[in-house]
């Protein structure tokens, strides 16, 4: 972190006690002022809109001019005991940085490609917030990926650029060769690596001046590779508008102020992260917190939750759920006002476990959902079960993704009719609420993480033990859902004993693709269950899981 105190003294970084103690409510920020976020109305359709320049740049103008409080706009932390402090005033600045870095240095223009995947690192915000004030779209990553999972990113998005840490380095020079639309490769590290441009000198010897873009509303800003479940991730690209939309009346996700202190727990690399430590924080002018959290560790979330005047929090419920399942004294958090969770459901007995040790509801966000629809685009009746649906025509909201890039036939399918079908079934009642049922389809949903059974298929066929396999969610009492796979064996594995070869195929996962999608169960069967067309019938064996659980609880 030594780059960082180089850099700027008004950085404010320094060490900070490792002594585990409460935070106290005067610790809590101030505004000086009433000043809200800019905003505009729910039905505008403003032609040009860039998040740096008409919300970030808006807030360190609010500190100039002294109608900001003290309060930083980034806040990140580690348990060594490291401490960042950035000012929005800063932040202009070190962003104007990373976009000159980007332009100058790395040749990239409005438009080109460049993969973000960082930890969460400090780094990541200047990343981010560097392509979008020269209109390059970003593409963020989670760090757990391997080599395979690099090179397919790389290739069907042909990025141009991309940023990671010495520890995936490695893994990118290994399929480097492959990619011929790489060019640059932007290292965040306090080691040099040959072929590599060491991205923090070139940040302190960058130029501060940068005028950014005006780019449109509607232009690329941002793309997420987003799970099926056949096939590999799909490209799904979103503009400006994902970011415009946070400043919109009605957008009511996590009600903050400029006073908060915000923590999103989510994974650099998924679209929430984006969301939550970037678009909806800032533009109420709030802090964005920050731990490092190499891992989810229940203890380092509850200390911290004590040790820091954090008063919006937001994770996965199986990180709710892992804190509920320990034996902590006391969960009576100081500061915190406000509890948010998505991504899978809170489950009832947990809300009211959270509830009675903390004393603050679990509120559930989902963010898709606008009427009831069959699978032809009709409107349905209360109390019918359906598809939920986003109305696009005659106009598509501010923020909806704007396709799958390089597949229009996924595209088509999802745009039903007048709606924009979620791929989510859910129930409407007679007073208008949304009772949501489940993904209607197989994509499992573990921890947080969104996995596709062919992902991990793929790498369970590479091995030789395996004829062919199928991968569906299996229920877990800590983590919601986990991986599970129907594995038929090759002749010559049929001897082999069933535990120890269980474990081997579960390190061969790890190794070959990110770690997370690894089947925590496996099951070795004789044939798969199949369609009289030859298809893998995953639902079956998806239903044989949940019902094996609900008997088991009878």
């Amino acid at each position: 972190m030594q780059w960082l105190m180089r850099l700027r003294v008004l950085w404010g970084t320094h060490k900070s006690c490792h002594a585990f103690h409460l935070a106290p409510r005067t610790l809590r920020f101030q505004s000086v002022s009433a000043t809200g976020a800019p905003r505009w109305k729910d039905h505008d359709r403003p032609e040009k809109f860039n998040f740096a320049s008409d919300v970030l740049d808006y807030w360190t103008q609010m500190e100039k001019e002294g109608k900001r409080g003290p309060n930083p706009a980034l806040w990140w932390v580690n348990s060594q005991g490291d401490e960042v402090k950035w000012s929005f005033r800063e932040l202009t600045d070190f962003t104007c940085r990373a976009a000159n870095v980007f332009t100058q240095t790395c040749g990239l223009q409005q438009g080109d490609r460049l993969a973000l995947i960082l930890p969460r690192l400090p780094e990541w915000w200047l990343v981010a917030m560097g392509c979008i004030r020269t209109g390059i779209i970003f593409i963020p990553g989670t760090t757990q990926m391997k080599a395979k999972d690099i090179l397919y990113r790389l290739k069907q998005s042909n990025a141009q650029s991309i940023v990671t840490t010495d520890a995936l380095a490695p893994e990118v020079d290994s399929v480097a060769s492959e990619c011929p639309a790489l060019k640059t490769k932007l290292l965040v590290s306090d080691h040099s690596r040959e072929g590599w441009l060491d991205f923090r000198s070139l940040i302190q010897s960058a130029s501060p001046d940068h005028t950014c873009i005006k780019s449109k509303t509607t232009d690329p800003m941002v793309i997420f590779f987003t799970s099926g479940t056949t096939g590999f991730p799909k490209m799904a690209k979103h503009s400006h508008g994902l970011a415009l939309r946070h400043s919109f009346p009605s957008w009511k996700l996590l009600q903050l102020k400029a006073s908060d202190v915000f923590w999103c727990l989510s994974d650099p690399g998924w679209i929430v992260a984006v969301i939550g430590t970037l678009f909806e924080p800032w533009t109420a002018g709030s802090t964005v917190f920050i731990h490092h959290l190499p891992q989810f560790d229940p203890k380092v979330i509850v200390e911290t939750l004590f040790k820091y005047p954090i008063t919006q929090y937001f994770a996965a419920p199986s990180v709710y759920r892992m804190i509920l399942q320990q034996n902590f004294g006391s969960l009576r958090f100081p500061t915190l006002e406000h509890c948010a969770a998505g991504g899978e459901a809170v489950l009832p007995e947990e809300q009211e476990k959270w509830r009675q040790r903390t004393g603050l509801l679990v509120h559930q966000v989902y963010g898709q959902s606008e009427t009831i629809i069959d699978d032809e685009g009709n409107i349905l009746p209360p109390n019918t079960e359906g598809n939920l649906g986003i109305r696009i025509k005659p106009t598509k909201p501010i923020g909806l993704f704007m396709l799958y890039e390089n597949d229009p036939v996924k595209t088509a399918k999802v745009e039903c009719g007048d709606f924009y079908n979620t791929g989510d079934k859910a129930t409407i009642d007679e007073e208008g609420y949304i009772w949501f049922l489940g993904r209607d389809d197989d994509i499992i949903n573990a921890s947080g993480y969104r996995i596709g059974p062919a992902e991990v298929e793929s790498a369970l066929a590479e091995h030789p033990a395996v004829a062919e396999s199928a991968v569906v969610s299996s229920p877990d009492p800590i983590r919601g859902q986990v991986v599970k796979a129907f594995i038929v064996l090759t002749p010559q594995f049929l001897s082999h004993d069933p535990d120890q070869l269980a474990k081997e195929l579960q390190e061969h996962v790890k190794a070959v693709t990110a770690p997370y999608k690894y089947p925590r169960k496996v099951e070795f069967v004789p044939e798969l269950p199949k369609s009289v067309l030859g298809k893998i019938k995953r639902s079956e064996l998806r239903e044989k899981e949940f019902g094996q659980m609900q008997q088991q609880g009878a």
